[in-house]
C-alpha cells in the first residue's frame, strides 16, 4: 500500500512538472505574438501601437526566464525558442518599425540626397537585424559556459531587448515622424550605433546579482510602485529616459575605463631613471 502511494506521488509530481513546463513557453509564444503584431501595426501605420507591443514583448521576455527558474522547468528547448522569439520581437519588428517611422514619411520628396538617406536607412535597419542575431548567438554560447568562467554582473555588448527598447521608446515619445532630411540621417546613424553596440565588447549591467532580500523590502516595494505609476501616467518621458540612460551607461563606463587607463599609463614610471635615481 505504501509503495503504491509512493508511485502515485511520483507519477503526480512528474505530471505536474510537465504541466508547469508549458507555462514559460506560453510567455515566449506571447512574446512572438507581440513581435508579429508589431510588424502588422507598423505596416498599417500604427507606429505608436507597434512600439507599445515591443514594450509588452520586453516584459514577457523577462517573465518567461524567471518563471522557468522558479518552477525549475528550464530546458534547452526553451532557450532556443526564447532566442527565436527575441529575433522576431527585438530584431525584425523594431527594424521594420525604425525604417517605416523614420523614412517612409519622406518618400514623396524628390532629390538625390533623400534617396541616399533612404538607402542608408535600409542598410542600417538590416544591420540592426543581423547584429541582433549575432548578439543572441554569442549570448547562447556564453550561457553554456560554466558559471565561474564568466561573470553574471555584466552583459558583453548591448542586449538586443535594450536596443529595441530605445527604438520603441523614441517612436512612442515622438509618435509622428518628421519630414526633415537631417532628422532621418540622425535616425539612421542611431540605428547603426545600436547595431554596433550589440556586437561590441562594451559591458552593460545585467542586474542579475541584485538581491531584493538584501535591500529593505518596504523600500523596494515603494520604488517599484512609484516606477509603475510614473510609467502609467508619464510613459513617454519615463520610458525614453530609462532606455537612454541604460544604453548610455555602457558608453560612459567604457569612456571612464579608457580615461583611467590613460591616466594610469601617464602616471606610471618610465624605463629611464630621472633626477638621480640611477642604480649602480
Amino acid at each position: 500500500m505504501t509503495e503504491r502511494r509512493q508511485r502515485r506521488r511520483i507519477r503526480d509530481q512528474a505530471q505536474i512538472h510537465r504541466s508547469l513546463s508549458i507555462v514559460p513557453s506560453l510567455f515566449t509564444i506571447g512574446n512572438i505574438f507581440c513581435g508579429y503584431y508589431s510588424v502588422i501595426s507598423t505596416l498599417r501605420g500604427n507606429w505608436d501601437y507597434a512600439a507599445i507591443l515591443i514594450g509588452i514583448g520586453y516584459i514577457l521576455d523577462g517573465l518567461d526566464g524567471r518563471i522557468a527558474r522558479l518552477t525549475k522547468t528550464a530546458s534547452d528547448f526553451g532557450v532556443q525558442l526564447d532566442s527565436l522569439a527575441d529575433v522576431v520581437t527585438f530584431g525584425v519588428a523594431p527594424a521594420i518599425l525604425a525604417f517605416s517611422w523614420g523614412f517612409s514619411a519622406s518618400e514623396g520628396i524628390e532629390g538625390s540626397v533623400i534617396k541616399h538617406v533612404h538607402q542608408l536607412g535600409s542598410v542600417a535597419s538590416f544591420a540592426f537585424v543581423v547584429c541582433g542575431a549575432l548578439r543572441l548567438a554569442r549570448f547562447n554560447l556564453q550561457a553554456k559556459k560554466p558559471p565561474e568562467a564568466s561573470s553574471k554582473r555584466y552583459f558583453v555588448g548591448l542586449p538586443i531587448p535594450a536596443a529595441a527598447g530605445l527604438i520603441a521608446a523614441i517612436v512612442h515619445f515622438f509618435k509622428t515622424p518628421t519630414l526633415m532630411i537631417g532628422s532621418a540621417l540622425l535616425w539612421a546613424l542611431l540605428i547603426l550605433l545600436l547595431a554596433f553596440l550589440m556586437i561590441s565588447t562594451v559591458r552593460y549591467s545585467s542586474f542579475k546579482e541584485f538581491d531584493v532580500k538584501k535591500a529593505k523590502p518596504s523600500l523596494a516595494l515603494f520604488a517599484t510602485a512609484m516606477l509603475i505609476s510614473l510609467i502609467i501616467f508619464y510613459s513617454e518621458e519615463v520610458l525614453l529616459a530609462m532606455a537612454t540612460i541604460y544604453v548610455s551607461s555602457g558608453l560612459i563606463g567604457k569612456l571612464l575605463q579608457t580615461v583611467r587607463r590613460l591616466l594610469h599609463g601617464s602616471l606610471s614610471p618610465t624605463s629611464e631613471p630621472a633626477h638621480g635615481n640611477i642604480k649602480s
